[in-house]
């Protein structure tokens, strides 16, 4: 892999949503170092975020927590210029680019073992839509572009609260829609969701 990211000291307790946003405008306004000095901030929320889609993978997977925040880290580095809103933004950013590794991921294993099994995620941790609420990556996926195309902002939230592990409350906050707005699209889109996941 070649980049561990094991910030000195883990996350500054301290810090708050306020200098999470100054430093990232100062991303937005050219400063490179930005993002070094914005890793030690965020980074046990991406780990927290990376291990609960990585808690239910199968015997023998190779990826592992901290590289998967290190993929997102290689993505954010040379990603060209962000124009970040806040902190809520910055993650809904790299709920995308996790969904998109883990995707990638998914997808190339596949392709080398011809007909293997693809990586399991679980679905919803919180309201159950299924007895065995989990579904691979990639037909997730499929099932997530295929809602964006119907109702973008449902999409959007189980992109959030799953991918991002964002709370009803800043999932609306980042969506400017009412947290009574966001739980009815999360319990839509799930059963939703799953009834696609379940076609052969």
């Amino acid at each position: 892999m070649g980049i561990i990211l094991m910030p000195k000291g883990g996350n500054m307790t301290g810090s708050s949503p306020q200098e999470i946003t100054q430093i990232l405008n100062a991303w937005c306004n050219g400063d490179r170092a930005a993002l070094d000095r914005l890793m030690p901030l965020v980074y046990d929320q991406l780990r927290n975020q990376a291990h609960r889609y990585l808690a239910h993978q199968r015997d023998g997977q190779r990826m592992q927590t901290t590289d998967l925040v290190n993929e997102v880290y290689l993505e954010l580095a040379n990603a060209g210029q962000i124009r970040w809103q806040n902190r809520l933004h910055f993650y809904a950013i790299c709920a995308k680019l996790m969904r998109r590794i883990l995707v990638h991921v998914a997808r190339s294993r596949n392709c080398q073992k011809r007909g293997g099994r693809f990586v399991q995620v679980p679905l919803d941790e919180v309201g159950r839509v299924a007895p065995e609420p989990t579904a691979d990556v990639v037909k997730l996926n499929s099932a997530l572009e295929a809602l964006e195309e119907i109702d973008p902002r449902k999409a959007r939230v189980v992109e959030l609260r799953f991918f991002g592990g964002l709370t009803l409350a800043e999932t609306a906050e980042e969506l400017k829609v009412s947290a009574d707005t966001v739980w009815r699209d999360w319990d839509l889109a799930k059963a939703w969701l799953y009834r696609e996941i379940r076609k052969p």
